[in-house]
């Protein structure tokens, strides 16, 4: 199974530059999306549906704000829109979810934060909630793969510039813990799992590839059962669609027959 994931900084401009002709060419089984920045129903021209695909989309109400999306080429056995999160802060087109027999796929854009107190505590409220929610789910007898933009580097080597970055949202203290517990409550990296090398960056702030500082902060979490499953793992940096590169993960997992 093949999940290519990846933050499109708008899914207008990024089907502008080739986005859904690449998709095209990769036979990925699921194809997880995020900051679409449109509502559900400004994806009804047919390019935002590739054939072969299921489409599904949940956006925030607001225009250009938000908004994820997941193309499936199995049929789903459910759906499910955000987390729950009692802040509703999830339910502004952050999270979907799509689930079969025994593993659900979401894709996931977490809150940013712009270095000023306010966004940071609305951050660090959705870590803390999302945190409460992998533990709990944990004990499921099912799998879970998270893919999206985490707006957080996991560790020093996923940063081309850590040491001026330690004030910066995104790499604070109290965020690198954050990712240092994962593995503790069942969860890892599965692009470390099937990728080592260094210099691996998914985002590039100043818009270009190789200009400026860069991060890793596409990320494909998974649940620690899957450790073994992961066959490979690449940042795809041929082509840019947005500030964000897709990140593809192949697992040796096969949806039951019964999900086609």
């Amino acid at each position: 199974m093949r999940i290519i994931s990846l933050s499109v900084d708008g899914i207008h401009q990024a089907a502008s530059r080739g986005l859904y002709d690449w998709l095209a060419e990769q036979e990925a089984d699921i194809i997880c999306i995020q900051d679409l920045r449109c509502l559900e129903y400004e994806t009804d021209d047919p390019i935002f549906h590739p054939e072969g695909y299921n489409a599904y989309f949940f956006d925030s109400g607001v225009k250009h704000y938000n908004g994820v999306a997941i193309y499936s080429r199995a049929l789903p056995k459910a759906l499910i829109y955000g987390f729950g999160f009692s802040s509703g802060v999830d339910m502004e087109g952050r999270y979907l979810q799509v689930d079969f027999d025994n593993l659900s796929i979401g894709s996931l854009l977490t809150p940013s934060a712009t270095n000023n107190a306010e966004s940071q505590e609305v951050k660090t409220r959705f870590f803390d909630d999302l945190q409460s929610h992998l533990i709990k789910i944990s004990r499921k007898r099912r799998d879970f793969i998270f893919c999206g933009n985490w707006t957080t580097a996991p560790t020093r080597n996923d940063v081309s510039n850590p040491q001026e970055q330690q004030q910066q949202s995104g790499f604070l203290a109290e965020e690198q813990q954050w990712m240092k517990q994962l593995p503790h409550i069942g969860y890892i990296d599965a692009f470390r799992q099937g990728n080592h090398e260094n210099d691996e960056y998914s985002w590039w702030p100043s818009g270009k590839i190789g200009e400026g500082d860069a991060w890793r902060t596409d990320l494909q979490i998974v649940s620690a059962s899957l450790k073994h499953k992961v066959e490979y793992a690449m940042i795809y940096k041929s082509q840019q669609f947005s500030t964000h590169l897709p990140v593809i993960v192949d697992y040796d997992i096969e949806l039951e027959p019964d999900d086609f």
